[in-house]
């Protein structure tokens, strides 16, 4: 049958009748949001390349989890800036570090409980250098030791879920971490708390505005070695098989926007949960158009974030959280 006997709009006239047939649902619930812990009291310092994102105290942060909180938000993604920096990533797995004490402060404060408190669990933030593993150096040559940072990854994992993470989110990327930390995190007691690996983590050039939040940068080089070529589909599915096999409970893809490809196709190949980060470039792009009156703020926030949730992500990363939360009411 074709018009007029079939009038697509017929489905489109009244608001009521596209809200009952609308196929993509996008609640509080399903989002959740980062944090930059740091050291200090009182201290909300702006992020200048992201509008409305701050480097937060834990007294701050704290403040912020019970925004969240009473909107509805799903959960917090925690990253941390310690005091401190060296080359074996101490500020990660310490039982003192900046991101272990936020945890259990969090946990302190009952009508947190409903937020769902997910660790990251890489070591850029804390190396002097910048990368996410140890550095081996030849004169002017360096490699990024993959097997001896597995065994900071682990003990980072342990610590956390120790703290009080209800889940551990590895980003670095390294080869076989999660094996290496759902063993540390067995041995520690926690093998109730589950891993939610960044299986494809893409080498983007998103990442920026991040980097300069966590103060994550590298001092020399660049991650490409060990985060993914974006040209590489079936790479990323394998990736994510070997994650799967380790013994990764969920899955987190990043960046979100420019791969949403990647998302369809884990979400049609693999049954567990999965969530995409909408990265800071993503998010910081989309301000620098509304600061600019080029784009809709309400509707393109929304519209980008019913784009990753149409694409199979069960939840999204997104600095966009508590606005989006309070127009989904």
């Amino acid at each position: 049958m074709n018009f007029p006997a079939v009038r697509m709009r017929r489905l489109r006239r009244t608001e009521s009748i596209r809200t009952l047939v609308r196929g993509t649902h996008l609640a509080p619930s399903q989002l959740i949001y980062p944090l930059f812990i740091c050291p200090g009291e009182g201290v909300r310092k702006p992020i200048g390349s992201m509008p409305g994102v701050f480097n937060l105290s834990i007294d701050e942060a704290l403040k912020e989890a019970e925004e969240c909180a009473k909107l509805g938000i799903g959960g917090l993604l925690l990253f941390g800036l310690p005091a401190e920096k060296d080359e074996q990533a101490t500020g990660a797995w310490a039982d003192d570090g900046i991101v272990q004490t936020a945890l259990r402060e969090i946990k302190k404060n009952r009508q947190l409980d409903g937020l769902v408190q997910i660790a990251d669990a890489c070591l850029c933030e804390y190396t002097s250098h910048g990368h996410c593993g140890i550095v081996a150096r030849d004169g002017d040559h360096y490699n990024i030791e993959n097997d001896s940072s597995l065994e900071l990854l682990a003990k980072t994992a342990a610590s956390l879920a120790k703290a009080g993470a209800d889940i551990v989110a590895p980003s670095d990327m390294m080869d076989g971490r999660v094996a290496a930390m759902r063993e540390a995190m067995d041995a520690a007691g926690k093998q109730d708390i589950s891993i939610m690996s960044y299986a494809s983590k893409f080498a983007s050039a998103f990442y920026g505005p991040f980097r300069e939040a966590a103060d994550s940068a590298p001092q020399f080089g660049d991650r490409r070695s060990y985060q993914m070529d974006g040209a590489n589909r079936r790479e990323a599915m394998r990736e994510i098989e070997l994650d799967l096999a380790e013994g990764a409970d969920m899955l987190l893809m990043k960046p979100a926007m420019p791969y949403l490809d990647i998302v369809r196709e884990a979400r049609e190949r693999f049954d567990l949960p999965m969530g995409a980060y909408q990265v800071s470039g993503e998010y910081s792009m989309l301000h620098a158009a509304f600061e600019r009156g080029w784009l809709e703020p309400q509707r393109a926030m929304m519209e980008s974030l019913l784009g990753i949730r149409r694409a199979g992500a069960d939840f999204i990363v997104t600095y966009f959280a508590k606005d989006a939360a309070k127009v989904l009411g």
